[in-house]
């Protein structure tokens, strides 16, 4: 069963975090929206305070047990989903097994396609690592990537360094075999906002303008000033244009 926080009252936003860290990554949104939406924000399995299980976690595996959560427990009937980073991915997956549910999408930072073959190595590789070493070396080894110089990185690199090294690792197991998402943008009927931070090393602006330019009608937003943690770097300017997708939604 997931652990998860369900804060405030009104239309419902569900948001999905990345790799590796916790809920908390979308503070600034709940307190922000909280007082006028509803928003359910679970940890992931293998994260925060969700159970653990070793071995390997598909992107669909995740998107199931989201729904699980939301639809099967909560009982929510349709909602905003939102992810960043490989929470974007689990986000593009619910999607293409729930599309009915989805009143509107946010895709923060995050990759359609499918892993190349280097790529499948090289997080087959950090999994072992993670394994063995535990969180804090990648930690350090990617705080500024994550975060742009210059931003504060202090709750990025707390989350990181708390995550288990069992769970970060079976959710880089399943991303080095996610599918192809590239087509199902193509597919997309719902109001759109494609978020990236213009500093993003991980997900370059490019990238984010071919995910606009596939998805009908969607929006693009890039954040100024911030790389791989947008909602976090730069709340003010990340909240705004997320609150422009939610005035779309429900007018």
């Amino acid at each position: 069963m997931l652990s998860y926080d369900d804060v405030g009252s009104g239309h419902p936003i569900v948001l999905i975090h990345g790799h590796p860290f916790d809920r908390s990554m979308w503070r600034p949104q709940v307190e922000r929206f909280s007082d006028s939406y509803r928003l359910i924000v679970p940890d992931l399995r293998g994260y925060g305070q969700s159970p653990v299980i070793p071995g390997k976690t598909p992107l669909d595996a995740f998107a199931k047990e989201v729904a699980g959560l939301v639809l099967d427990e909560l009982k929510v009937d349709e909602f905003v989903l939102g992810g960043l980073s490989m929470g974007g991915q689990i986000v593009m997956d619910f999607y293409r097994q729930f599309p009915e549910r989805v009143a509107g999408l946010l895709l923060a930072d995050t990759f359609p396609g499918a892993e190349t073959p280097e790529g499948v190595t090289a997080r087959n590789t950090m999994a072992d690592r993670l394994e063995g070493e535990g969180m804090e070396p990648y930690a350090t080894e990617v705080q500024w990537k994550m975060v742009a110089k210059g931003n504060d990185s202090a709750h990025v690199m707390r989350m990181m360094k708390k995550a288990p090294p069992a769970g970060a690792a079976a959710a880089l197991r399943g991303r080095a075999e996610r599918p192809d998402y590239t087509d199902l943008l193509r597919t997309i009927t719902v109001p759109t906002l494609v978020a990236v931070g213009e500093l993003d090393e991980y997900t370059p602006v490019a990238v984010a303008e071919r995910m606009q330019a596939l998805i009908p009608g969607a929006e693009l937003a890039v954040i100024e000033g911030a790389a791989h943690m947008p909602n976090l770097e730069r709340p003010v300017e990340f909240n705004a244009a997320f609150e422009r997708l939610l005035n779309t939604v429900w007018v």
